[in-house]
């Protein structure tokens, strides 16, 4: 599956556009890591807890919009966003999504 920000492949065609391809995942902070990333909060520098939680997520959340364009039948998908938001204290939605679309062969 190609994944691209952009609206083009270069070298393809793409021939069919297909819908949508979105993957989201909603993840909550722990106890465990709010206590560490309160004392890193006192003495400063990278929060990795949250590094490592953020980055986990928009690999989950890609990989589900991956799975949801396979279903519509796609070799690509252009125009990748990644978004989030607060569901509520302590817990946000990783979203991703582009348009899923059929190249020529």
């Amino acid at each position: 599956m190609i994944l691209t920000t952009t609206e083009k492949i270069p070298n393809k065609e793409i021939i069919e556009i297909l819908g949508i391809a979105r993957g989201s995942t909603v993840r909550a902070r722990s106890i465990g890591k709010d206590i560490f990333a309160a004392l890193k909060n006192v003495v400063g520098g990278e929060i990795e807890e949250y590094t490592q939680l953020q980055a986990d997520s928009r690999e989950q959340a890609m990989q589900r919009m991956v799975q949801d364009a396979e279903k519509l039948g796609a070799d690509a998908i252009v125009s990748v966003r990644i978004g989030s938001s607060m569901v509520m204290n302590g817990a946000a939605e990783i979203l991703a999504y582009g348009t899923a679309v059929r190249l020529s062969k």
